[in-house]
């Protein structure tokens, strides 16, 4: 069965209760649908994969990336689709599945990128609906701003992916801004 953004809210709200996940999660899965649009893949799909990527880590923080396969096996879930999720924590969390494809390759890259991108957002009176790549980036240089998002991580996804860091911030963005509401990143009033 192919993944569908559907079935994998179904899925994350049976092993997920913190609202801070969810919100990563449509986060994420924004970013990834952006990310299928530039690479000509199917963005329902992604964000699905996006959507899901951190489905044991309520349950498992500490072995992280180490039960998706037992929650998402018995969902029916294919056996690439739970490889793609897996990946996104290779070199940080395990070591069983490198991103290969661009869809593993953007699960791991946006994953971190989106935080500064939130963080980023909700300092600006307007959201995330004019952020620019030149304000990202001055604000990911800072490290003590939104210092748990690992810079080295995002650089090596973008790395991965053959592309510009500012490519990967503009593409991260695009995706984020069309589900700026649900993320708490519209413009104030």
């Amino acid at each position: 069965m192919k993944l569908t953004l559907e079935k994998a809210k179904e899925i994350l709200k049976k092993h997920t209760t913190e609202d801070h996940l969810f919100t990563h999660a449509i986060a994420v899965s924004s970013a990834m649908g952006a990310m299928a649009e530039h690479f000509g893949e199917d963005p329902e799909y992604w964000r699905a994969i996006g959507y899901l990527h951190d489905v044991d880590y309520e349950k498992f923080p500490e072995e992280h990336c180490k039960h998706v396969r037992e929650l998402l096996a018995p969902e029916g879930v294919d056996e690439e689709d739970i490889s793609a999720i897996i990946s996104h924590g290779y070199g940080l969390c395990t070591e069983e599945v490198k991103p290969e494809t661009n869809l593993e390759k953007s699960l791991f890259a946006v994953d971190e990128l989106t935080g500064i991108v939130m963080a980023c957002a909700l300092m600006r009176p307007t959201g995330i609906t004019d952020l620019e790549v030149s304000s990202l980036k001055k604000k990911f240089k800072d490290k003590k701003f939104a210092a748990k998002c690992n810079r080295e991580i995002i650089k090596q996804g973008a790395e991965t992916l053959g592309m510009p860091l500012e490519e990967l911030m503009e593409l991260t963005i695009k995706g984020m801004r069309t589900e700026a509401d649900a993320l708490g990143l519209g413009a104030k009033e």
